[in-house]
């Protein structure tokens, strides 16, 4: 028996991460994850902001789902303010979370397999994203993490060429998806390290709290967007991908076919995209939400996402608390990785889809 760190600086754990692990031979006994190591205090950074000025930093907590966690903000407070955004600023929100849902797992894809010594499908992915980050550079002025959304709607409008680049996307990375399917899905390789290895069952999510692609490769139609309808997605068709098996392969099929619902969800909202303001008319110029304890959620590339804020009526909230995916699907990994070998439990960790500030916040 040895211990072995993993990290905090190591490739496959894709930022500051340490597992303190206890290894029999290639065998490993206990895994312990170690966060931590990159927290940035950003809840309590909430209680010494006014309500605008803590906006940016909901993108900087998980960087590669920016949009959807500005969306659980500006959605929070809307609800404590009773704000409706205009239809067209819901419908703009919807495109560009979920151009946002596929850039993300565009950079999980890559880095997955790079974690499991395939180079080729990296560029591959990473081309395709970067036709995302040009879209949506052109309404934001980021590619990155964005602040886009607004207390009552956006920003800014989008004009004819992002309308025209998403379509345009949309029809480009359809046949991109089948191309990934003959190129990776299908490949024995990639198959034998894969299926059957990490598995997760259902009450293990539930008991960690586990969501997103994980509790879905384990069988379970959990899915925010559907248990807990926001904005206009009870408006458009699209369905729940899920995969009963609980093995590492079920959790990477799940993000795969997870991008063509993407993929239709923005071909509707752009085809229903109605005219109008992206600005509510009646937005406070200085925000006091009323004394209370609000919550809203939404489903999150790697699973729901949570913002709870309780005001005492002020400019300042009194408490802000992020429930964030990755800690629990972090969680998970000292039970079902023991016993697995070594690159077995490389294989686990990276089908979590780990985004590590997400972790420590």
């Amino acid at each position: 028996m040895f211990t072995l760190n993993l990290g905090p600086q190591h490739p496959a754990t894709h930022g500051v991460l340490r597992v303190k692990m206890t290894m029999d031979g290639e065998y490993i006994r206990r895994a312990e994850p170690v966060p931590g190591y990159i927290h940035r205090m950003h809840e309590k950074m909430g209680e010494n902001r006014t309500w605008a000025q803590y906006l940016p930093n909901t993108s900087r907590v998980d960087y590669l789902s920016a949009m959807h966690y500005t969306h659980a903000y500006v959605g929070v407070v809307e609800r404590a303010l009773g704000l409706k955004p205009p239809p067209r600023a819901e419908y703009i929100r919807v495109i560009t979370s979920e151009l946002n849902r596929i850039s993300s797992h565009l950079v999980w894809l890559g880095a997955f397999l790079l974690d499991l010594g395939g180079f080729t499908p990296l560029l591959y992915a990473f081309d395709d994203r970067e036709k995302i980050l040009d879209l949506l550079e052109g309404i934001t002025g980021a590619r990155l993490t964005y602040c886009y959304y607004r207390f009552g709607g956006l920003c800014n409008d989008v004009d004819d060429t992002f309308v025209r680049g998403a379509q345009e996307f949309v029809a480009y990375m359809r046949p991109r998806l089948s191309m990934y399917q003959t190129l990776v899905t299908d490949n024995i390789i990639l198959q034998k390290r894969l299926v059957g290895i990490g598995l997760i069952t259902s009450e293990q999510c539930r008991k960690y709290g586990a969501t997103g692609p994980v509790i879905r490769g384990s069988g379970v139609a959990y899915d925010v967007r559907r248990v807990e309808p926001y904005s206009v997605y009870p408006e458009l068709d699209f369905d729940i991908p899920v995969f009963p098996e609980g093995d590492s392969m079920a959790r990477y099929r799940v993000r795969m076919e997870e991008m063509a619902q993407s993929l239709r969800i923005i071909e509707q909202a752009l085809a229903r995209l109605p005219d109008g303001p992206v600005m509510a008319a009646n937005v406070p110029r200085v925000l006091k939400l009323p004394a209370g304890d609000y919550c809203y959620a939404v489903e999150a590339a790697r699973g729901r996402f949570m913002v709870r804020i309780v005001s005492d009526g002020g400019e300042v909230p009194y408490r802000v608390k992020l429930r964030t995916p990755s800690f629990s699907n972090l969680s998970l990994f000292e039970e079902t990785s023991r016993g697995l070998l070594l690159p077995d439990a490389i294989a686990l960790l990276g089908s979590l889809d780990l985004v590590i500030p997400d972790v420590d916040r």
